[in-house]
């Protein structure tokens, strides 16, 4: 009998059956049975657990990848444990470089501390804000001299950090790797150090720093039992193919888009990400999901599923999550009239302009937040998807000179619409 198996008999099966609704679809390290072993120990002590999240707050908007990692904090929440989030604003200031293949541009203390402010209140839609502990490791790097900052290096190897996959793939590949870029990893690894973590939360693509965590809270305390690691799976964007992530902001479901905004991006992803879809952002358990695939395009009389509907579905209990049922049937009676109807939607945003005047539809686009640029602008004309009251626009040069008393509806894409009118 090997020691996992021993180890797994001296757990109660509550404790296991715990952790396997904890971790579900996740991976544990060491294993499920670490941490079904020390649940049991947290509940024998009643000793709650100290769960830890950091978040860089890089860009302004959380999204749907954040909250996958968020639910399982607020599990360990309803469990009466320790939620603990921290708020990287000194490691922010570097930029993770996990999975980027050249160094990250660096933010201002002003940028990042903006984008931290908009965090909580973000984060309150999943976690219960009453009993989450709250904290930014600027708090503990800002009072770091040099010798404390040495002595922190001296924890780790130039040949750890180059075992790291990222940095390891620009070293080979002659691409330049700046030294503030290694002491990410180290500093992720000392907020575990500073709470005393005993379990950390991180998605797959934070492997190795919050395996970090684990030696420097051993390097820094013999006898520490170090942190436990969830690593939860990364969501695919809504194009299927790229994670969602803060860099790719055109293909992230952002906490705050509207309800509109949400159903329509919900029903634009790829057909076969549903079942990933609902096993990390939703409650049904993975035998109601495999259930659910085998409907998906069956016949209507064997009890087939419409892909369209089951998106449907999804992206409305989703909306509900981060707004409203109501919120949710509205944006699905809207998304119905404009898209299944052809019909415009009756709240776009209207401008007025003065009439008889000149305006080059590129400047027109990107001056009024239809498009982030002239030459995304261009390229969406190329490509047909910029249309006028309804006709494709075919020509980039176009310009509109109108009349005082008209009206043009100017559509980019799918969703973004401007009512001009001419005065």
């Amino acid at each position: 009998m090997n020691s996992s198996q021993t180890q797994t008999q001296n757990v109660d099966t509550v404790f296991l059956e715990q952790a396997q609704s904890l971790s579900r679809g996740s991976d544990v390290l060491p294993s499920l049975e670490h941490l079904a072993k020390r649940l049991q120990k947290s509940a024998e002590t009643r000793t709650p657990l100290k769960v830890k999240l950091g978040l860089d707050p890089t860009r302004p908007d959380l999204h749907l990848g954040h909250s996958v990692v968020l639910k399982k904090l607020r599990a360990f929440q309803d469990l009466g444990h320790e939620a603990i989030l921290i708020i990287g604003d000194a490691t922010a200031m570097i930029g993770d470089p996990s999975g980027k293949s050249e160094t990250r541009p660096p933010l201002t203390e002003v940028e990042v501390q903006a984008n931290a402010r908009t965090y909580l209140e973000q984060a309150g839609k999943v976690l219960d804000l009453n009993k989450l502990k709250i904290v930014r490791n600027s708090d503990w790097f800002k009072d770091m001299n040099l010798g404390d900052f040495l002595k922190l290096a001296a924890k780790a190897t130039v040949a750890q950090i180059l075992e790291r996959e990222d940095f390891n793939n620009r070293y080979t590949g002659q691409k330049p790797i700046y030294l503030h870029e290694m002491f990410y990893p180290l500093m992720q690894g000392y907020d575990s150090v500073v709470i005393e973590s005993d379990i950390e939360l991180g998605g797959s693509d934070q492997r190795f720093n919050n395996l970090m965590g684990r030696e420097l809270q051993t390097a820094y305390n013999e006898t520490v039992n170090p942190q436990l690691v969830i690593l939860a799976p990364i969501l695919e964007g809504t194009d299927g193919k790229v994670k969602m992530s803060k860099s790719y902001p055109e293909h992230c479901i952002n906490f705050t888009d509207s309800p509109d905004e949400f159903y329509g991006k919900m029903m634009s992803i790829p057909d076969e990400l549903i079942p990933r879809y609902e096993l990390l952002l939703t409650p049904m358990t993975e035998e109601q999901i495999k259930i659910q695939a085998g409907l998906l395009n069956a016949p209507p009389e064997e009890g087939g599923l419409h892909p369209r509907d089951v998106k449907s579905n999804l992206a409305k209990w989703l909306i509900g999550q981060f707004h409203s049922m109501e919120a949710a049937e509205t944006a699905e009676q809207a998304f119905i009239k404009q898209f299944r109807n052809k019909e415009i939607p009756d709240d776009i945003p209207e401008k007025s302009f003065q009439g008889g005047q000149d305006y080059p539809l590129l400047d027109l686009l990107a001056q009024n937040g239809l498009t982030p640029s002239k030459n995304e602008a261009r390229r969406l004309i190329q490509g047909g998807g910029v249309k006028l009251n309804g006709e494709k626009v075919a020509d980039e040069a176009l310009i509109l000179n109108h009349p005082t008393g008209t009206e043009v509806v100017i559509q980019v894409g799918k969703r973004r619409f401007l009512k001009a009118r001419f005065v």
